[in-house]
């Protein structure tokens, strides 16, 4: 188990190509609401995507908890870079 010091700050990028999905999505930042310490949601009609971005802090196992279940959702795509700050 990670101790607190393992702590990282990072960013998540988060592309919603099927709008259906959006619900499902907030629903899981709503559980890890706590990692996250700020958020950014544009819709980009002439795409048809919405991008959410994240800065979240936490430990390495927390945030790929929350990307790892954003990331199974289809229509769904996830990036995020993490660095020990």
């Amino acid at each position: 188990m990670e101790k607190e010091t393992d702590s990282r700050i990072g960013v998540i990028g988060i592309i919603i190509e099927d709008n259906d999905k959006s619900e499902e999505v907030n629903r899981i930042l709503h559980v890890h609401a706590g990692l996250i310490v700020g958020r950014i949601g544009i819709p980009y009609p002439q795409r048809g995507v919405c991008v959410i971005s994240l800065i979240v802090d936490g430990t390495s196992d927390q945030v790929s908890a929350m990307t790892g279940k954003l990331g199974k959702l289809s229509g769904v795509q996830v990036k995020s870079a993490l660095a020990k700050a």
